[in-house]
């Protein structure tokens, strides 16, 4: 098994770990604050995902940016950055540029790099820190950990489950099998709406880092405006979350195959998408734990 397989399989208890520390933590934006996250790569699609359940649940106006595209001029109440390496070029300036200005806090998984002076408040989940260079348990652990601060503010949005609730269909997903004709297929597109189509950008980039795949992504209910012209025998659409109306009939019109766990949580459903990954990668001898062209962190010459 390779190392990442390992990783992929103990999120359900990294995220019972992180649904007691986000719980507890001080620094996380409160109700009402203005807020932007921010990071690169994954991180910046787990911001996406946060800020646009943050918004859902009420709790304040919240804006997701990769860190080299942050508006450093705009207010914001507070900044919250995303870093498991905590060496991140484009993290480390921002968060530099924004000293003083505003409050800022940073999730890590290594608390002996250079963001722990960047930020004004920082989160270590050096539980959820991976060797591999792709990045999942740490991923999906941040932003539970960011999950369990929206719980302890106040109530989720209709149909969001709790952390807890969502390490349990966690369980389910690092173990239940990979339908055959997904691990099959040429070509694969996730689909998302609201907080979920961060999770879609991430499993398509989760393919495409470990296994070369040919993957999109796409807000669910931009599908139907171009997107689905992709999709055939042989290749996937894959829905985080709820399924739009129709999609189901539309994707089976055109010869696709459907993934649509309506029921799990999305962020559980992820998991699904991380272990596809890995497998594709093996089918082809590729080494999952060291992708092409990819290191654990990106460090900008000055």
């Amino acid at each position: 098994m390779s190392r990442t397989a390992s990783e992929i399989a103990t999120q359900p208890s990294c995220w019972r770990r992180a649904a007691e520390a986000g719980a507890e933590f001080g620094g996380l934006p409160r109700p009402g604050e203005r807020v932007a996250v921010t990071g690169c790569g994954t991180s910046w699609f787990m911001a996406i995902a946060y800020a646009a359940l943050r918004e859902a649940a009420g709790q304040g106006e919240t804006d997701a940016f990769a860190s080299s595209e942050f508006p450093a001029g705009r207010p914001y109440d507070r900044v919250v950055a995303i870093t498991r390496s905590g060496t991140t070029t484009e993290v480390l300036d921002l968060l530099g540029e924004l000293r003083g200005k505003v409050a800022t806090v940073a999730l890590t998984a290594d608390p002996r790099t250079p963001v722990m002076d960047a930020a004004d408040a920082v989160a270590v989940l050096d539980w959820a820190d991976e060797e591999s260079v792709v990045q999942t348990r740490f991923a999906t652990t941040a932003l539970a950990f960011l999950r369990a601060g929206l719980e302890a503010a106040g109530p989720l949005p209709a149909g969001v489950k709790t952390v807890a609730e969502a390490a349990v269909d966690a369980e389910l997903a690092v173990s239940e099998p990979l339908a055959e004709a997904v691990v099959a297929a040429e070509q694969w597109t996730f689909l998302g709406r609201g907080w979920t189509y961060g999770l879609a950008q991430e499993a398509g980039l989760k393919m495409r880092e470990a296994a070369g795949a040919w993957t999109e992504s796409y807000p669910a209910m931009e599908y139907r405006h171009g997107p689905i012209s992709i999709t055939g025998p042989n290749r996937v659409a894959w829905v985080f979350g709820a399924l739009p109306e129709g999609l189901a009939g539309e994707v089976a019109g055109v010869g696709g195959t459907l993934v649509a766990h309506a029921t799990a949580d999305p962020m559980a459903d992820l998991i699904r998408a991380q272990r596809l990954a890995v497998e594709i990668a093996e089918s082809k001898g590729y080494d999952p734990d060291h992708p092409r062209n990819l290191s654990r962190s990106v460090i900008l010459a000055p």
